[in-house]
């Protein structure tokens, strides 16, 4: 059933009064839990002076985090804008070659920053994974591409790759991992590209530029070889009306959702409680919610900053990188769940849609999603916690595919049917609701930890039940259905700019 129906205005009303009040509710807890216990001994490590003049100590706990934003903020910044500048230069001048020159200064900047041993080793992935690609056998160059990727995921041969490049730089090991991370996911990019290209092959100097893209190198997104090629070398430079002050204008956001983070890591500690469950088994089911629900959103919100700031760079150069995820608040659904939409295009582009087709067949979809998981569960890092977050996560897109199928069958497709679209969303809705808690129950176990995602198993499903699993779920309810809504209207408006898209051809043509 789609979502043409729309839902009566004062049920909106309600459903966006009832999630506001929820939401303040659950941000009261975690406020008065923040508060109270800012002096533990365990928030030692993790709670450090922040607004002395507010008196107020900031939550620490997520690296990423305070590496991008504290420790790491005067390299990117510096590097960024020197490639923003060297770029812009060399754009006026030579556009032709400006593929070429965005390699040479990710190149000289990464060699300064890391030192030639990891610039050799760099080398040497691509070497390798070149040499493959003139094969252009699909199977060797995945096979050569995974096999590179568990030299730098697995024991001990990490290890001993890493000492390679060991230098003085606090983050040098950081900037390993993600250099040759996304390098070799990269190569095997342009590798499998390389296999559909008719006439010859890309040369190695195409994988170097594509490679060497500074903002992409260290932290991603992932451009796939075909799009950022295409992007790179286009010649015919020109802006959309308004974009330079939409740029501007996202910039801006990007600064402003940095600054409230910064806020709420000053008065919500919600990083640092779950890491303390001595303290989190004494919370209310309300705030043990609200800390699991706050955690993914934030998880997005990082994802969103520091892949907006990326793709503000990469749009001033003429090319259109994959977005930002799309927000928690916003998914009821397995298949819209990801963190990392580059890495999610990569996936889906070489792994799932090429081994699921169109994903309507259970099996080729079973064994799509289990070699998905499967390289995933590689790019992570393989050990327990990813081994239980690739499995559930696995099952979860699948047994949406399973309860989809079954549901449209008879007798339940005859009775959706004479039941209205209405009724159907608000049936639906419930569904959703808990499929939602269930992203959320799948996912917090590897942002927090397994025994977290236990507790608030526990507490929201057993000993919750009823009043706290049937409030949670019919806030939840709310939000889905205002999620719902917008999607209508979404696609209503779509609809509208397709069809005056339409009449504007044919007026043409007339």
């Amino acid at each position: 059933m789609g979502l043409k129906a729309a839902l009566p205005r004062y049920e909106l009303y309600l459903y966006t009064a009832v999630l506001g009040v929820a939401l303040i509710w659950a941000g009261s807890w975690i406020l008065e839990a923040s508060s109270e216990n800012v002096n533990r001994t365990a928030f030692k490590e993790s709670v450090k002076p922040g607004w002395h003049y507010f008196g107020r100590k900031m939550d620490v706990a997520d690296f990423e985090w305070m590496m991008w934003f504290s420790t790491f903020r005067n390299h990117i910044l510096f590097a960024l804008i020197g490639h923003v500048i060297f770029a812009k230069i060399f754009t006026l001048i030579a556009p032709k070659h400006r593929s070429f020159i965005f390699g040479v200064y990710g190149g000289l900047a990464v060699l300064v920053t890391m030192g030639w041993t990891f610039m050799a080793l760099v080398l040497s992935h691509c070497i390798i994974l070149y040499s493959v690609a003139l094969v252009k056998r699909k199977w060797l160059c995945f096979g050569a591409g995974l096999t590179t990727l568990a030299s730098i995921k697995l024991e001990p041969y990490n290890s001993w790759q890493e000492t390679l490049v060991t230098g003085s730089f606090d983050l040098q090991d950081i900037l390993f991992y993600g250099g040759c991370g996304f390098t070799i996911m990269r190569c095997m990019s342009f590798a499998l590209e390389n296999c559909d290209k008719k006439d010859g092959s890309f040369t190695f100097c195409d994988l170097l530029t594509y490679n060497f893209y500074l903002p992409f190198f260290f932290f991603g997104p992932i451009m796939t070889f075909d799009k950022y090629h295409a992007q790179a070398n286009n010649t015919q430079l020109t802006r959309k009306e308004r974009e330079m002050w939409n740029i501007t204008i996202k910039a801006v956001l990007h600064l402003g959702v940095i600054l409230v983070v910064d806020v709420f890591f000053h008065y919500l500690y919600i990083l640092t409680i779950p890491n303390d469950m001595k303290l989190a088994s004494r919370l209310s089911d309300w705030c043990l919610a609200g800390l699991a629900y706050s955690n993914l959103v934030y998880d997005w919100v990082k994802a969103a900053a520091m892949f907006g700031v990326i793709n503000t760079v990469a749009t001033l150069d003429h090319l259109d990188p994959p977005q930002p995820p799309k927000c928690l608040t916003m998914l009821y659904v397995f298949s819209e769940t990801h963190f990392d939409r580059g890495i999610n295009d990569w996936l889906c582009k070489y792994v799932y849609d090429y081994i699921g087709g169109d994903h309507d067949k259970i099996f080729k979809e079973l064994i799509a999603t289990i070699c998905t998981f499967a390289v995933t569960t590689l790019w992570l890092g393989p050990c327990k916690l990813v081994y239980i977050w690739s499995f559930f996560n696995c099952f979860g897109l699948n047994f949406e595919l399973w309860v989809a199928k079954f549901f449209s069958f008879p007798p339940f497709s005859t009775i959706e049917g004479i039941m209205g679209e209405g009724m159907s969303r608000r049936i639906r809705g419930v569904f959703n609701a808990a499929n939602f808690w269930t992203i959320i129950l799948y996912n917090i176990l590897s942002l927090n930890s397994l025994e977290f995602a236990k507790l608030v198993g526990r507490r929201l499903i057993f000993k919750g039940f009823p009043l706290s699993t049937l409030s949670v779920l019919l806030v939840t309810y709310c939000g889905v259905q205002l999620v719902k809504e917008r999607e209508r209207q979404q696609a209503l408006q779509d609809e509208a700019e397709a069809a005056k898209a339409v009449n504007g051809v044919k007026e043409k043509a007339e």
